[in-house]
């Protein structure tokens, strides 16, 4: 599995693509890069797919554009129909993850026939905009208890708190996230302590010796090598985007004609947040929606916590689809 550079204009991606056949795009979110999908890409490879699995714009080896705007998933949906269309590929079934997911959704709302599936994972669709701005709600949230979201919002101190300490940061983010830690426990901790801002290492927990049953030393090897290059701003920049997302939303909800399904692990603190109408909003708002499956025990980075499953069950969809 290497992954190659490609530019398209003017703008590099770094990217794994391998295979031939019907195309799959793999988009991850925060903290992820393309390789975080390394345990799918052989089976649906095996399978008869060409599967894409790029860094995300901001992450890696990908270019980290300044503006905010190219964060939104609007701009970045473009970006990956250019991308597409740099690699011959007509229309590709999208599987998104975290925030991939919104990218990978947003693909199907304005470029409905490039897309012939939707797989999201961990994040359900979510087609109601909130009544007021996110980073309002951020604050209001932050008054209460730490929440990332507020802490990334502000440009400096959480890149530099990342920067400095990126395998560590990257070890206890994926282990809170995990079906290991009751995530929302970080919000027992405030956002200030003694007048002083709390950051996010400050509030997650340590994290066990690696390896761990779903992710080794050798692949931490991989993410900190990316982050050290890369730098985390990139991607706390789609953090930063959010109000520009909510802007460009519109207040009516769309629903979406193209088959889906959700993947989601049962511990998994975004559906939490979501709130517990979001899966049933989902299944209302998706007319092709044709699996929902959680999986007992994993929390937010199924796509390694349950690798086989999630290999098998998206396998399973595109074939389905290619028939």
């Amino acid at each position: 599995m290497r992954s190659r550079q490609l530019r398209v204009a003017g703008f590099d991606w770094n990217l794994i693509d391998e295979g031939s056949g019907p195309a799959i795009l793999l988009c991850h979110g925060f903290p992820g890069l393309g390789y975080s999908w390394r345990r799918q890409i052989a089976p649906l490879v095996t399978a008869g797919f060409r599967v894409i699995a790029p860094d995300m714009p901001g992450y890696g080896g990908t270019a980290a554009p300044r503006d905010l705007i190219d964060y939104t998933y609007t701009s970045v949906g473009r970006r990956l129909i250019g991308l597409l269309d740099a690699l011959n590929v007509e229309q590709a079934i999208v599987v998104g993850h975290d925030f991939g997911a919104p990218t990978a959704w947003t693909l199907a709302l304005e470029h409905p026939s490039r897309v012939a599936g939707l797989a999201l994972l961990s994040m359900p669709y979510a087609p109601d905009r909130i009544p007021v701005r996110p980073s309002e709600a951020f604050a209001h949230m932050a008054k209460k208890h730490f929440f990332h979201f507020e802490y990334f919002l502000q440009r400096g101190p959480a890149d530099a708190e990342l920067d400095a300490n990126p395998r560590e940061f990257l070890a206890r983010i994926h282990h809170a996230l995990s079906g290991s830690y009751r995530y929302l426990d970080i919000w027992q901790h405030p956002s200030h302590r003694a007048g002083t801002r709390l950051g996010y290492l400050d509030v997650l927990p340590e994290a066990p010796p690696l390896p761990w049953s779903w992710l080794t030393a050798t692949d931490m090897d991989v993410y900190e090598n990316a982050y050290r290059k890369a730098g985390f701003t990139g991607g706390l920049n789609w953090y930063r985007a959010a109000d520009l997302n909510w802007e460009r939303q519109g207040d009516r909800p769309r629903t979406l004609d193209v088959p889906a399904m959700f993947l989601c692990g049962a511990n998994d603190p975004v559906l939490t947040i979501a709130g517990a109408g979001a899966i049933t909003r989902m299944r209302e708002m998706m007319l092709r929606l044709e699996t929902v499956e959680t999986y007992d025990g994993a929390g937010h980075f199924i796509q390694m916590e349950r690798a086989d499953e999630v290999s098998a069950a998206l396998v399973e969809f595109a074939t389905t689809l290619d028939r």
